[in-house]
């Protein structure tokens, strides 16, 4: 995806979707532990698109592409919490890192 192309909602709410729609079974067995606010009450984003300010320093090299959008998303006042595909292989282990890190920003 080009610069351009996150500028235009419209774009990135169609790849949102289609992020969602090609999750892996790891994925959809995490979703199905965090929607409809099971996890203590707290709502979590799936793929929900953001539109950012189009002139930060946007780097299309993955690592830094993800920390300036992390700091982006960390602007808008939201928390950020990665989890690896093969870190799902254990969702008790998932959800006790959740948990811990719900515990650290209350």
């Amino acid at each position: 995806m080009g610069r351009s192309e996150h500028l235009d909602f419209e774009i990135v709410k169609k790849r949102a979707r289609e992020l969602r729609s090609k999750a892996t079974p790891s994925e959809t067995l995490l979703w199905k532990e965090l929607r409809n606010r099971k996890l203590f009450g707290y709502k979590f984003l799936r793929q929900h698109p953001i539109v950012y300010n189009p002139y930060g320093p946007i780097h299309e090299i993955n690592s830094e592409y993800d920390q300036f959008r992390d700091a982006e998303m960390v602007n808008l006042g939201l928390h950020i919490l990665r989890i690896k595909n093969e870190e799902l292989l254990d969702i008790k282990e998932v959800l006790k890192k959740i948990e811990t890190y719900l515990n650290s920003i209350n």
